[in-house]
């Protein structure tokens, strides 16, 4: 399963980076405001600069001609950019035509497995369904991701489930168990991947030991 970090954060992403584990990285506008990036296409350009890998950026236009205006222009910014596009009708439309360019989408704001399933028809490269989301409207989030990945593999579609809206550990287990090909999550998540306290109680005492062999 592939790792991506959802976040504009340029040390977030540098530091996830050197942690040898990144294979990608999610933005969206909300978390390009939340950094107070004011050149999105620098922005990005940046981050293609730290990862090799899918990046994914946002359009903000909700008809098919505005999306297919703004992807084209992204898409022109680096061969790793992946067009990121919301699951509605205009957006199936701009998939659609985006997929015979050859430009990779990533559709976005996926909360059931019948938008899943338009989404792989329409021939999106990643799909993006948000559990925490679910999770908050007392769903369970990862259910739709068995879901989603069932009807992907009975019906052999190429397009990968990428687990979005990620809060903890326990969600990103689940996504490997299921089989989902990406988790995205915010670096929080990331680094409590690699936490545990017997970890860190067995660290201790072998340094505890070993400064009692230097006496």
């Amino acid at each position: 399963m592939k790792i991506f970090i959802d976040t504009a954060n340029l040390n977030e992403i540098k530091e996830a980076a050197d942690m040898g584990l990144l294979d990608g990285v999610t933005t969206n506008p909300s978390l390009v405001s939340k950094e107070g990036h004011k050149d999105f296409r620098s922005m990005l350009e940046k981050i293609c600069a730290i990862v090799d890998g899918d990046i994914s950026a946002e359009v903000v236009a909700v008809d098919c001609e505005g999306i297919l205006k703004e992807g084209r222009e992204l898409a022109k910014i680096h061969k790793n950019i992946v067009v990121k596009v919301p699951l509605i009708k205009e957006g199936l439309k701009a998939v659609k035509i985006f997929h015979s360019e050859g430009i990779k989408t990533n559709v976005t704001l996926c909360f059931s497995a019948s938008q899943a399933l338009l989404a792989a028809k329409a021939g999106a490269y990643l799909i993006s369904p948000f559990v925490g989301r679910l999770d908050d409207i007392s769903q369970n989030g990862m259910e739709l991701i068995q879901q989603i990945v069932q009807i992907y593999q009975n019906y052999d579609y190429e397009t990968q489930v990428l687990v979005a809206s990620v809060r903890h550990p326990i969600h990103f287990v689940e996504s490997a168990l299921i089989g989902a090909d990406v988790c995205t999550m915010p670096f929080k998540v990331i680094e409590q991947l690699a936490k545990h306290p017997l970890t860190d109680i067995g660290l201790e005492k072998f340094m505890s030991d070993w400064k009692k062999l230097q006496k």
